[in-house]
């Protein structure tokens, strides 16, 4: 049954037919224009049109919900896996939110870490460092066993790094930037009136950037020694923050797009409406707009897949293939590499019932 003959079966509601038109009509002033070039095949090009009907049958009365629901699949990567049976490549995915942090495993198998709503990898993938507003916690992903934890007020954006043998983690309490080490042990503060973007670490070292409350500089500074490595001066407020796995290139992204800094200088790539990055192992950068997902490469930036939907998030998997990232309005995580889109539908229901945010993509245990 087409979305028309649904449509045509639900009820007639005059009132519910002005809010839907006043929706629609809402949504197509603000429509952001979609350039002619495809990005992606045909048949997984979505129809403009589903948004504006996604938006009426939402504010339609109860009877209209199957039209929602068919609609919000219109609007997905037709043909998408209606399960996450398999990751297209090997490695492990961390996903929190709602519903809980999980580990998600090359054959498609996933385990309950707990209730967290937020997590990230430890260094080589052998803690998950999971915390909520309450405090934070390290557990083995592959048990859930948790090893210690730490009740703190006020706990954001909590980061593990350091070498296989040596950690450190770092979170925000409120504005404050705190250290501990891998044990759980030593828990002191780095810097105060930081602000609210998670701080990183440079691969293998207990070197950290952060953002300072102004969002207009960057700082470099030894966790350890607390003595300041470098200080970078961007033009636009920072959001995220990311280094390349050699640790010779620090990224800032931007409203304005992104500051790259390293040795040979500033390199700066103007993209709008940037809502995250993601450095791959092997060095290319990605870059994520709302509706795109962009790669800074050795030809340029290339844009490797455009949809007129809401993204979010962006991981690349351990062998520099693969990227994931969520079309939350679809339900569905779509894994974009050379030659191949796959998506996977039904996330939100496989994993505990809310939709999860992309944790990172480590590699296998």
């Amino acid at each position: 049954m087409n979305v028309r003959r649904m449509l045509e079966r639900v009820p007639s509601d005059r009132a519910a037919e002005e809010r839907a038109w006043a929706v629609v009509r809402a949504a197509y002033a603000e429509r952001e224009p979609v350039r002619s070039r495809v990005v992606v095949r045909r048949r997984f090009v979505l129809a403009a049109a589903a948004l504006a009907l996604a938006c009426a049958a939402a504010a339609l009365s109860p009877p209209g919900r199957a039209v929602v629901n068919a609609v919000r699949r219109s609007i997905g990567i037709e043909h998408a896996q209606p399960a996450l049976f398999r990751l297209p490549a090997s490695g492990r995915l961390l996903a929190s939110g709602g519903g809980g942090t999980w580990v998600v495993a090359a054959d498609g198998s996933k385990r309950r870490l707990g209730d967290w709503p937020a997590a990230s990898w430890s260094p080589h993938a052998l803690y998950v460092v999971a915390w909520s507003r309450e405090g934070l916690a390290a557990i083995d992903p592959s048990h859930g066993t948790v090893h210690w934890s730490l009740a703190r007020p006020a706990v954001s954006d909590v980061r593990w790094g350091g070498t296989r043998v040596d950690t450190r983690v770092s979170y925000l309490s409120g504005r404050s930037l705190r250290v501990v080490a891998g044990d759980g042990t030593g828990d002191r503060l780095l810097a105060d009136a930081v602000a609210p973007v998670a701080p990183v670490w440079q691969p293998e070292q207990h070197v950290l950037a952060y953002v300072t409350r102004s969002g207009r500089a960057v700082v470099v500074r030894n966790a350890d020694s607390g003595a300041l490595v470098a200080v970078h001066r961007v033009r636009a407020r920072v959001h995220e923050l990311a280094w390349s796995a050699d640790g010779r290139r620090l990224a800032a992204g931007t409203a304005a797009g992104v500051e790259v800094f390293g040795t040979g200088g500033t390199e700066r790539i103007a993209r709008r409406g940037l809502l995250a990055l993601a450095f791959a192992p092997n060095g290319s950068l990605a870059l994520l707009t709302s509706r795109a997902v962009l790669v800074d490469g050795t030809e340029g930036l290339t844009t490797v897949l455009r949809v007129p939907a809401r993204l979010a998030g962006l991981a690349w998997s351990p062998d520099s293939r693969w990227l994931v990232t969520s079309l939350p309005a679809a339900d569905q995580w779509i894994f974009v590499g050379r030659r191949r889109l796959v998506a996977f539908a039904h996330i939100a229901r496989q994993l505990g019932g809310a939709a999860p945010a992309l944790d990172g993509w480590a590699p296998g245990a």
